[in-house]
């Protein structure tokens, strides 16, 4: 496929791209810093300018398709992660501007150019746990897409908007638009980095819900929503399948959940459910944390 992808310089777009283009897909970056990786072409761009995101969206992906002299290919696809990433980066009005403004010009232009398939990067904080002001318990365990999302940050408000403006996209072009609540990102380095400190202090995970999404299982996400067609609108949460830290889920419960109401899961499940994407996008990760870091007394 012929990818648009927004955001492909940052955290997680390098290792989507990395992995899509790994199957055999074209990709052009539109990001405000170019990444540097074999194969990719970039484009610098401002998301909240409309103008540009339009002229990106029909614009050639590399010299080469001048060649044939037949004008500008059409994207197939638009994967839009490009985004103010977190919480106290910029100002609070600053992130909701860029995230709401941006989403809406990116998607308004694909559906406008006839693109048919648009994903793009919704989050874990829509539920109202990662950013909240002191502790914030989930309704229920495990945490799947129809917990109420009820945020009090800019940034997880201007995803829950995101979520509103591709449904309402999607209602009147009948395209596929599909969004990922991506869970906390993990890359490859930073297993030896930073788990070691999961394993000693669990705690430190409650506001991720101690769970987590591997950056390459990342990818592997975004190729089978590209795979599959005919869902209209759909939001699915994205996350390996066991906790981050070396604790059992009745352990955790007992210390951090208690009271919260749990459905019947098994001893390593994880709270951020993604039994949704397995089912209807065939969602497999592959990237525990069990291959690349040891847990004290394993």
């Amino acid at each position: 496929m012929r990818i648009l992808f927004t955001g492909g310089s940052g955290k997680a777009g390098r290792h989507a791209i990395a992995y899509l283009i790994e199957q055999g897909h074209r990709v052009l970056n539109l990001d405000v810093i170019p990444l540097d990786h074999p194969g990719v072409e970039n484009r610098i761009a401002d998301i909240t300018d409309a103008g540009q995101v339009f002229d990106v969206m029909a614009s050639y992906a590399g010299f080469d398709e001048l060649q044939p002299g037949t004008g500008v290919p059409k994207f197939d696809a638009v994967v839009h992660f490009a985004a103010i990433p977190r919480l106290l980066q910029t100002s609070d009005n600053e992130c909701y501007r860029i995230n709401t403004l941006g989403t809406y010009n990116v998607i308004d232009a694909a559906v406008k150019y006839g693109i048919r398939k648009v994903i793009f990067a919704s989050s874990e904080t829509t539920y109202g746990v990662c950013f909240a002001d002191g502790e914030r318990k989930p309704d229920y365990l495990p945490v799947d897409e129809d917990h109420p999302v009820i945020p009090e940050d800019s940034y997880a408000m201007s995803k829950v908007v995101n979520e509103v403006t591709a449904r309402s996209f999607q209602r009147r072009s009948g395209f596929d638009i599909y969004g990922l609540r991506i869970n906390n990102v993990i890359e490859p380095h930073e297993y030896a980095e930073n788990f070691p400190a999961y394993f000693a202090d669990p705690a430190l995970r409650l506001r991720n819900f101690f769970s987590y999404i591997d950056a390459r299982d990342l990818g592997h996400m975004v190729e089978c929503c590209l795979k599959t067609d005919g869902l209209g609108f759909e939001v699915f949460n994205v996350s390996n399948d066991g906790h981050s830290v070396a604790e059992t889920s009745a352990d955790l419960i007992e210390r951090f959940y208690q009271g919260v109401p749990v459905s019947q899961m098994a001893p390593d499940d994880t709270f951020f459910s993604n039994a949704k994407a397995k089912k209807l996008v065939g969602y497999s990760p592959q990237h525990n944390w069990q291959k690349y870091v040891s847990a004290p007394d394993t």
